[in-house]
């Protein structure tokens, strides 16, 4: 009975295989070894008031690991084509995370794509989990490619700004949380992307259900926070990509908490443009990204609502070949404005605002692996708490975040 079911199944697999023009299997494995530091610092000082405070210096928080993704993200996925004739194509892209420095999170979920495609003359059409548009170009114009301690710090202060889900008083400021947001990839997405001969212009639109219930009567909804809208994404990215010449743009709004009682509605709009042109020796990065977290009222608050916070970054980047390797650099630099309402007799408080420097070096010892070394400082002004990764900021105590250091250095093997 045994070797019967084991034929039958293996029979299946052929079938399926066959019906494929190719199915292949694909990964990265990085592992690097990695440090962390974030230091804050008493501010405070002795007044008029209280002219026997004494300064408390500064507070550092460290650490080291056996971290993983810090060149290229780890992973393991399948993909396949069929060719249906007549320009058609049916694929799919199956791709899970893996943390290769315990095995703790293998192929259970494919929660970094899980899509399937009809693709022809027209273009694509695409369903299931996928990037969103608007994460593209923080990436894709980025020398670091959003990985590792160099990431730069559009993409952080953005993963924090969109997982903020309407029930704080602020934005997370801090390390990135994309827990519950639709900041780097969305669920249940329907994308269609431009076919590629179009002279080097490229793009795609994309539109995510939030996949929520709705009552009549509407009283009859459950009075639980997020469970109306939350979850929904419509975004577009456009650009053009000819010889040493890459450039596009994109925009996004992402629905990231609600309150149906409340009446209250919470969005990140984002709007980035990003470029890169390639002159040989050098290759040069840019980006510049202004995002809007917005709370809307069905109706106006008597004592009036939370102002639009605004979050502002841009980036400069390099790359430079130098025999096998490539060295990279970037800077970056975010602000956040709470546009803050004029209170009288009171100061208005300074917006938190930060930058990052990042170099780093990859030897190339074959086409599929690479040794890798990348060091990163963050320096924080005003409250602003992003770092380059490990532990967050000492708060308590009167303590305020200044200062975050880091370090790569790994291998990464693809196949």
């Amino acid at each position: 009975m045994k070797k019967s079911l084991v034929a039958l199944a293996a029979l299946a697999v052929a079938g399926v295989a066959s019906a494929q023009s190719s199915v292949t299997l694909f990964g990265v494995v990085d592992a690097s070894i990695s440090g962390y530091s974030s230091t804050s610092r008493d501010l405070n000082g002795a007044t008029f008031l209280n002219p026997f405070y004494v300064n408390k210096g500064s507070v550092k928080a460290s650490r080291r690991e056996l971290a993983n993704g810090a060149y290229n993200s780890s992973r393991l996925g399948f993909r396949g084509t069929e060719d249906l004739g007549g320009g058609l194509a049916a694929s799919f892209w199956l791709e899970a995370p893996i943390t290769n420095d315990d095995g703790q999170t293998g192929v259970s979920t494919f929660a970094r794509r899980s899509t399937v495609s009809l693709s022809g003359g027209f273009g694509e059409l695409r369903l299931g989990r996928d990037y969103t548009a608007t994460f593209w170009n923080d990436t894709v114009f980025d020398p670091f490619g959003t990985n590792g301690v160099g990431t730069n710090l559009i993409f952080t202060a953005n993963a924090g700004f969109n997982a903020f889900n309407g029930t704080a008083a602020t934005p997370v400021v801090g390390v990135p949380s994309v827990t519950g947001s639709n900041y780097v990839r969305t669920s249940n997405s329907i994308g269609y992307f431009l076919p590629p001969n179009l002279g080097g212009f490229y793009g795609q639109l994309q539109y995510a259900f939030s996949e929520k219930t709705k009552y009549s009567p509407g009283l009859a909804t459950p009075d639980v926070a997020n469970n109306s809208r939350q979850g929904r994404y419509v975004g577009g990215r456009f650009g053009y990509a000819n010889g040493p010449l890459d450039v596009a743009i994109a925009y996004g709004s992402s629905t990231i908490g609600d309150q149906y009682y409340v009446g209250t509605t919470n969005k990140v709009n984002t709007l980035n443009l990003g470029a890169s042109y390639d002159f040989g020796p050098v290759k040069l990065f840019g980006e510049v990204s202004r995002a809007k977290n917005k709370l809307d009222y069905e109706t106006e608050p008597f004592l009036g609502g939370r102002p639009d916070i605004d979050l502002t970054g841009y980036l400069l980047g390099v790359t430079v070949p130098v025999g096998a390797g490539l060295i990279r650099a970037s800077y970056s630099a975010v602000k956040y404005d709470n546009n803050q309402q004029e209170v009288l007799f009171q100061p208005r408080i300074a917006d938190p605002k930060a930058n990052k420097l990042a170099i780093g070096y990859v030897h190339n010892l074959s086409k599929r692996t690479a040794l890798y070394a990348t060091i990163a400082r963050v320096s924080n002004k005003n409250g602003a708490a992003l770092t380059v990764g490990g532990p967050s900021f000492v708060t308590s105590g009167g303590f305020t975040p200044k200062t975050s250091t880091g370090y790569d250095f790994g291998i990464r093997h693809a196949f």
